[in-house]
């Protein structure tokens, strides 16, 4: 069994694009269940039900919830109060390893480190999985920690601690909505045409609209994937 977690910012980048339609026909694709934990289903559904400027996004979410493209970690057998535990765990842990001063920065919110805590343990259970997100803060974290504390070092224009030891040591692999995108594209389940028909018009397109609607992705990473085609 494969299994691709969802944080709340990749679901966000995909509603926002018009692109939540590709989740059903990729599921199909890679034969493998999607899962947003407790706290990410609040996150994008539950709250942003009872606000109008987001309550649409969340009924197009509800709906993928709905038909099953996505579901809860009980469909696959963890149970709510393990990922409750490590997600607490996970939460003081992260927002207790970059300092600015004698004060720890917030990094993370309980969404991300309920997808984090998720993957843990399927992990631990030898069940293999990837956590798709878009914001770079959580992906750096446990990629390129160093690389995070000058990235914010340079942004609060001050000096920032990190304390590596309180980074969870946990065997994460990352994918991004832009991914995702770009497999549907080749796929064929995304079909754009344009007036010459120009393939790497539409695919820097579909790159761009990611990028621009929450996917942390360079202009340098967009050119490389435009080049592979």
């Amino acid at each position: 069994m494969k299994i691709l977690i969802f944080d709340s910012s990749s679901i966000i980048t995909l509603v926002m694009n018009g692109l939540e339609t590709i989740l059903k026909d990729l599921k199909k694709e890679c034969d493998c269940k999607f899962i947003i934990p407790q706290a990410v289903k609040q996150e994008i559904i539950d709250r942003p039900l009872k606000i109008h400027r987001y309550e649409l996004d969340a009924l197009k979410i509800q709906k993928l919830l709905d038909e099953k493209v996505l579901e809860l970690p009980d469909a696959v057998g963890i149970d709510s109060n393990l990922i409750q535990q490590k997600t607490k765990l996970i939460l003081v842990k992260v927002n207790n390893s970059y300092f600015s001063g004698s004060e720890p920065i917030k990094l993370i919110q309980i969404g991300e480190a309920a997808a984090l805590a998720l993957s843990e343990i399927l992990t631990n259970q030898n069940i293999k999985n990837m956590l798709c997100v878009d914001e770079r803060t959580t992906r750096m974290m446990f990629e390129k920690p160093e690389n995070l504390r000058k990235l914010l070092q340079g942004k609060l224009h001050t000096k920032i601690k990190l304390k590596k030891s309180e980074i969870p040591k946990l065997n994460i692999k990352f994918i991004r909505s832009t991914e995702l995108a770009y497999v549907a594209y080749k796929k064929g389940i995304l079909k754009y045409r344009n007036p010459t028909n120009n393939k790497k018009q539409i695919l820097n397109a579909l790159l761009w609209a990611t990028k621009l609607k929450g996917s942390a992705i360079s202009p340098e990473e967009i050119k490389e994937i435009i080049n592979i085609g």
